[in-house]
Order: C-alpha cells, then structure tokens, then sequence
C-alpha cells in the first residue's frame, strides 16, 4: 500500500513577490546606466567594475522575476511539481555568475593595482552615491520578501552586494582626492570581488545541495528513521529518502515494515495517518508531504535494487 488519503497542495506557501522584484530590476537598471556613463566619464575601475556588477545582478533579478512567475504555475500531468523548482535553478545561475564576476574583478584589480590610471575622484563619488541611492531604494523594496525562499535571498544578496561596492567606490574617491593615492581604485575594485565570493558560495553550495537532492538542512535521517521505527507496528523502514523540491517543500519517500496482521484487520489506513502525523510534527521542517509503501516482513525479498 502506498501514499495515503489526504491531499496536498504543492504550493510551497511562499510568496513570490514578483512586484518587489520588478521594482528592484528597474531600480538596478538605472543605476547600472548612471554608473557606466560615471565609469566613462572618471576612469574609474572600481566603478566601472561595480557598473558591470550591477549589469550581472539587473540579469539576476531579471532570471528571478522569470522564477518567481513560473513558480506560480499550476502542477500539470508532464509537470507533477509545476515549477516550484525554478526558484532553485535561477538563484543556482545567479550565485555563478556572481561568482564568475567576482572572480574577475579580484584579477583586474591586481593588474590595475600594479598599473595605476588618474582618476576623476570627485565625479567618481558622486555617481558611486548615486549608485548607493538606487541600492539602498531596492533593498528597502527586497527586505520584506528575502527570507521567503531561495530566489529572494539571491535577489537581495545581489542587491546588498551592490551596496557594498557603492559605498567602496565612494571611500576609494575620497582616498584619492585626499591623498592622490591612485591604488586606491585598484584596491577597492579587489574589496568588491572579496565581498560577493563568500556569500555567493554559500548560496551556490545550498541551492546545488537541492539539485542534487540531499538531505534538507535541519533534518536529520536518522533521527526521522528513528521517530518511524517508534510508531506502533512499525518492524523496519528502508528506502528512506528526503529531498528538497524547493525553499519550504521537503518531501519523504519510504517502505516500512508492518505487522502482517494491519493487512488483514484494516489498520492500515490508521497506520499511515499515523505515519504522517510522525514527520510532520517531529522535526524543525515539517514533512507535509510524505508517501508510505507498507509492506510486511520478507517483502523486500522481491523487491529489486538497494535498500537502506
């Protein structure tokens, strides 16, 4: 016996917020505009490279705006999950670029470290402030959604890694007009690829953990195996799998061993509520779908494949 009577929605619950991302996008793109013509105008490295940072986040948004419609699409016969995952895939494609940008920028800046241009430091401020206006706008708009779900949080990292480098452009102005230091663009075009590389790898390494379906952060398989095992007439669990489909959709497949007796005295159905109700209320992501193959002693003798 398999699944069991109670149906699920496969909305995940989070809200896609597909106004707070066009908002953020628009925003971005003016100030990736404003910053290019600053970058043109000063000479600016760190600038230029923060406008072209901003160009790769407008993208990002962009890919998220795109998820966050696709996320609310009905599950069809082809698509049994809809496209709940999309979430996943457009934060997976940000965090690399991001992490591609970054990568770049730490490059270019040694070189320019070595081989320093002059620099209109007093233009360059001016439209580094311009730029940390628009981010400081967008992160307002982004912050009432970034903790919803993975495609939220890679827009406002995004946004938030934009600031940042805004605010660098703006201290390397200042070092330059004060001091006449030139390296300091170099060194603060280096401090932008050094801010995006940490949090970007974390994202990439959780969202590729739900590609490949690991075991959700926060649940623990042998404990959930353990919690089974306790329920009444539970005699073994194998093929137990947890995965993530996206941000707030675990899903738990599993065989369990019963008494040979629930099969005849019609306690099955009572079996898997109580099988259910078991990881659903246990642990700190709740299990809300769950599907049980019941199966007694000796079944798995017929059956193929590895079993755990």
């Amino acid at each position: 016996m398999a699944g069991h009577d109670h149906s699920h929605s496969h909305a995940h619950g989070a809200d896609s917020h597909k106004g707070r991302l066009a908002v953020a996008l628009g925003i971005t793109l003016a100030v990736f505009v404003l910053q290019l013509v600053g970058s043109l105008l000063t000479g600016s490295l760190a600038l230029l490279f923060d406008s072209a940072h901003v160009l790769t986040d407008a993208g990002g948004l962009a890919m998220a705006l795109v998820a966050a419609r696709l996320m609310g699409r009905p599950a069809t016969d082809r698509r049994t999950w809809g496209f709940a995952r999309a979430e996943v895939l457009a934060a997976t494609a940000q965090a690399a670029v991001l992490l591609a940008v970054g990568l770049v920028v730490l490059v270019e800046g040694v070189q320019r470290l070595f081989h320093p241009t002059e620099i209109a430091s007093t233009e360059m401020a001016v439209f580094g402030a311009i730029g940390l206006l628009g981010n400081v706008i967008s992160l307002v708009v982004l912050s009432g959604g970034r903790g919803s779900n993975f495609n939220m949080r890679a827009a406002f990292l995004e946004v938030l890694n934009d600031a940042l480098g805004s605010v660098a452009v703006i201290v390397a102005a200042a070092v330059i007009y004060f001091t006449g230091w030139l390296q300091a663009d170099a060194i603060v075009a280096m401090l932008i690829g050094v801010l995006i590389l940490p949090r970007t790898v974390k994202l990439l390494l959780e969202t590729i953990n739900v590609l490949l379906e690991s075991t959700p952060k926060g649940l623990d398989l042998a404990s959930i195996r353990e919690h089974i095992l306790g329920v009444d007439h539970v005699r073994g669990v194998h093929d137990l799998h947890v995965s993530q489909i996206a941000t707030g959709l675990p899903v738990l497949t599993a065989h369990v061993v019963v008494d040979l007796e629930c099969f005849h005295d019609g306690h099955a159905p009572q079996m898997l509520d109580a099988l259910q109700k078991c990881v659903a209320g246990h642990f700190a992501l709740s299990i809300e779908h769950s599907t049980f193959q019941l199966e007694p002693a000796g079944h798995t003798d017929h059956e193929h494949g590895l079993h755990h």
